[in-house]
């Protein structure tokens, strides 16, 4: 399996391919960044690509994996990322 790129090497190929210094890219990834965890509870959508979701999970029963014993998971809020079909079309192939 491929090493997965760094946050350094997104940031240089972005660079040379738009053409903007190293410095306006970093800072657009952060006020992406910004936005979508100020917009994340009314869904956040990067258009193409996908949508970043708050979900509710439900509470249920666990178990230990060093000692099996049964065990308690809370409810809990997380974020999810669904990818928009164009984009999962793109990557997987179509069907």
């Amino acid at each position: 399996m491929a090493k997965p790129m760094t946050k350094s090497a997104i940031i240089a190929h972005m660079s040379q391919k738009s053409g903007l210094a190293k410095k306006q890219v970093v800072d657009f990834f952060d006020q992406l960044e910004a936005l979508a965890v100020k917009e994340a509870k009314n869904i956040f959508v990067l258009p193409q690509f996908g949508r970043l979701v708050l979900a509710n999970r439900k509470a249920r029963m666990g178990r230990n994996p060093q000692t099996g014993e049964p065990i308690k998971i809370p409810a809990k809020r997380v974020v999810k990322f669904r990818l928009a079909k164009s984009l999962k079309d793109s990557v997987l192939g179509k069907k």
